[in-house]
């Protein structure tokens, strides 16, 4: 007999003994904006603080991995540069994260994310900490490239596809000149 079942990223197929479940690959489509004040704010979410860092980076491709304030843990590999990028992520053991984090290349990313619900679309907020303090930025992921999000009176220029204001970089070469 199967059974259909949801999991994060969709169906889930259980029949006996054997497990078949979708791809944990999600096409991530979003774009960057540095943050200009604090107005964002008073409609944000609480944070979620976040420590991540790098395993493996190059030519636009990373292997993070990620601890988050809830207790739980995960590893991603994207591919891609820009505003379109593929993304696989799975859950790890916590215990598993934290040693994986010291085989890092680069600095222990520290941060905390907000979201902030704005004009049908939920923007992420992520002030950083430690040797990245006073960096803000915000990313909101559409569904489609057409989408044109209204934004925010509080963001700036756009970064996107910057890849100094990437996570890799700022874990790699640290935060970068105004």
């Amino acid at each position: 007999m199967v059974r259909s079942l949801t999991g994060r990223h969709g169906p889930v197929l259980t029949g006996g003994s054997q497990r078949r479940e979708r791809s944990a690959q999600v096409k991530e489509i979003e774009r960057k904006f540095l943050v200009i004040s604090g107005d964002w704010r008073a409609e944000a979410t609480a944070g979620t603080l976040i420590l991540q860092a790098y395993l493996a980076a190059s030519d636009g491709n990373s292997a993070r991995v990620r601890i988050l304030g809830d207790g739980t843990a995960t590893l991603a590999i994207k591919t891609g540069i820009g505003m379109v990028r593929d993304e696989f992520e799975y859950p790890v053991p916590v215990a598993d994260a934290r040693r994986m984090m010291d085989a890092r290349i680069g600095h222990v990313i520290d941060k905390t994310r907000h979201l902030v619900a704005h004009a049908g679309f939920v923007w992420e907020v992520d002030v950083y900490h430690d040797g990245l303090e006073g960096l803000v930025v915000a990313e909101v992921e559409m569904a489609s490239e057409s989408d044109c999000p209204d934004l925010p009176e509080w963001v700036g220029r756009e970064v996107t596809g910057e890849a100094r204001y990437s996570n890799t970089q700022l874990a790699l070469t640290g935060k970068p000149a105004a």
